[in-house]
């Protein structure tokens, strides 16, 4: 979806920053309406946190503009303290001060009226901390009671940098319910970066991907997913099959779509289907099997080239003759690297 610069909260143009020879992050641009939810996913090293400080207002970028609403956001060389007052961002090493009671914390930081603080709380799932000390707490309080700290300041965007990290299970769906929340009940725009895709395709409205500080591609999490402009993107959200010549060939014959020449077929787990004998399959065998609760992934010999299915359960084991076919519109094209 389209919109007009004019009517964005989060303006990024141009964004640069070099370090030595390299570029951490390289002429990137986009915008953000407000409400909207964003990710930006990469591999390690490749620009997210340093894009994300540099919004923030912590790092200063060699060249190209951030701007929130009509206001420019500038780099600590610009200003004695660094960071926006419109904008919050959690890092990973988030701190709290050591041996005071929770509403202390909460207490020297709050600027809304009592009414409005004691809802954010709640939001924060953190209401019932009020009376423990900060050395008392886990991990996952700490983190969402450092959130609830940055939130008392109003800000129109928060950042959120890996908040996923090192959480247990528990304290991960807690932490997705509590951003989930923040947007629909308390109206805070936020853009978050994670290295877990299943963290930011159930979540985003857009993400954008990095690639050694470039923004190589941007959209929705479906587009993003299904149709990635490169293996890169591909891996970034999941496994798949990157299929050529005769297999590739064979799989396409099944859901009645021709092979296009110079391109490989990247096909998804999830978008072979095991069919029976004689019903227009590809005929394979089963190398490999592994359970995950409610499905399983196979390994599939095909035509010379294995390939990884998942299915709904496990009802097929090593070494069995299988069929397989293409779902309609289940692959998708990328071009053979020069």
């Amino acid at each position: 979806m389209l919109v007009s610069a004019a009517m964005s909260l989060l303006r990024v143009s141009g964004v640069s920053l070099q370090e030595r020879e390299r570029f951490a992050v390289h002429e990137v641009s986009f915008t953000q309406q407000p409400f909207q939810k964003v990710a930006i996913a990469a591999e390690t090293g490749a620009g997210k946190s340093t894009l994300l400080q540099i919004i923030a207002g912590l790092v200063q970028p060699t060249a190209g503009e951030v701007w929130l609403e009509d206001a420019r956001v500038k780099g600590p060389a610009e200003q004695l303290m660094p960071g926006h007052p419109g904008i919050a961002y959690l890092s990973q090493q988030f701190e709290l001060p050591k041996f005071l009671r929770v509403e202390q914390v909460l207490r020297y930081a709050n600027k809304l009226p009592e009414a409005a603080a004691q809802r954010l709380y709640e939001v924060c799932r953190i209401s019932h901390l009020a009376q423990r000390r900060t050395d008392q707490l886990s991990g996952g309080e700490r983190q969402r009671i450092a959130l609830a700290r940055l939130l008392l300041a109003s800000p129109k965007l928060l950042l959120l940098d890996e908040p996923f990290s090192n959480l247990d299970m528990g304290h991960k769906r807690l932490l997705k319910a509590v951003i989930q929340d923040l947007g629909d009940q308390l109206g805070i725009t936020c853009t978050l970066i994670s290295h877990d895709p299943l963290d930011t395709l159930s979540w985003a409205d857009e993400i954008l991907v990095l690639h050694e500080g470039r923004l190589v591609q941007q959209g929705r999490p479906t587009q993003v997913y299904q149709q990635p402009v490169s293996e890169y993107v591909a891996g970034l959200f999941g496994g798949y099959s990157l299929l050529t010549s005769a297999a590739a060939k064979a799989l396409l014959a099944t859901a009645g779509q021709p092979m296009r020449a110079g391109q490989r077929l990247l096909v998804r787990p999830e978008a072979f289907q095991v069919v029976e004998a004689g019903a227009g399959g590809v005929a394979g065998r089963v190398t490999a099997v592994r359970y995950f609760g409610s499905y399983a992934e196979l390994d599939v010999r095909l035509v010379k080239t294995l390939v990884t299915i998942r299915v709904p359960a496990n009802r097929l084991e090593s070494g069995q003759p299988v069929h397989i076919a293409l779902a309609a519109g289940g692959g998708w094209f990328l071009p053979v690297p020069s």
